[in-house]
């Protein structure tokens, strides 16, 4: 049986497949609620590089309406955006009554890169620790069911994976100098992570941690570990039937040279 790189023991590729479409289908369930109850739910993503988050994320989102279920991951922020109060250019991506916002990386930026790689002054970092607390019980405070999980991942792990995508011309955008910069700083990131977690670690808004040396075990449990924390109910689909095609009343479709069609690509292959 196929086993899951990197893991303690074996997963079945079939037993992985069959419980990420199980947790998938509650995930629409979820979505369901979360709009029937006009809920709001952020949930965030942060860790190493290479962690595995995006791919949790589109695993979690493969069947969610984008309407309702929407990713966050923000550039570099402009020089306008610099003079904002720091919380302010992820307020406005926040969710509305009957939406999920997933923020692939998040205002934590300020106590990882930005605070290793010296993007923000001591006084900015010390600020966002005291900062964040209350801007997040305030979300809590005002009815957002916010989630916070860190994925983790062992220093010979993230290199491996650092490895097979400089070799993966699908993958290489995945990489930048700052990734790269990480290797060489892993300790200095690790104290930043430690103190980040001393100070926003809350009651109210918990950090969850994710074990992720193996990215197929870290998807289902940080999934199960998702809805666990949700109090949703299945919302009874509407009940629909599919309208019987009317009788054709003359139209006829315009001649086919009058439009310009895509080629035939798939006809050029085999």
């Amino acid at each position: 049986m196929a086993k899951d790189a990197g893991s303690t023991g074996s997963l079945p590729i079939e037993v992985y497949e069959a419980e990420l479409f199980r947790l998938q289908a509650e995930l629409v369930k979820v979505q369901e609620w979360v709009k029937a109850e006009r809920q709001r739910v952020v949930v965030v993503f942060e860790g190493r590089d290479a962690a595995g988050k995006g791919g949790t994320i589109k695993r979690i989102t493969e069947y969610l309406s984008p309407r309702n279920a929407r990713i966050v991951a923000l550039p570099t922020p402009t020089e306008r955006e610099r003079t904002q109060w720091y919380f302010q250019r992820y307020v406005e991506h926040l969710p509305a009554a009957g939406e999920i916002t997933f923020f692939d990386r998040s205002w934590y930026n300020r106590a990882g890169v930005e605070r290793v790689m010296g993007f923000c002054t001591p006084h900015e970092h010390r600020r966002f620790l005291h900062q964040c607390p209350i801007f997040e019980r305030l979300l809590v405070e005002d009815g957002i069911l916010l989630r916070k999980y860190w994925f983790s991942v062992s220093d010979s792990e993230q290199q491996r994976r650092f490895r097979s995508r400089l070799s993966d011309p699908m993958r290489q955008w995945k990489l930048s100098p700052m990734d790269l910069e990480s290797i060489t700083r892993w300790e200095d990131y690790s104290r930043a992570k430690d103190e980040m977690m001393v100070h926003t670690d809350i009651p109210e808004a918990p950090w969850y941690v994710v074990e992720s040396d193996s990215k197929k075990r870290a998807r289902l449990n940080m999934m199960a570990h998702l809805l666990s924390t949700i109090p949703y109910a299945e919302v009874p689909a509407p009940s629909l039937t599919l309208p019987e095609r009317p009788k054709p009343k003359g139209y006829e479709r315009p001649p086919r040279e009058q439009t310009t069609y895509v080629p035939d690509h798939a006809a050029t292959l085999g």
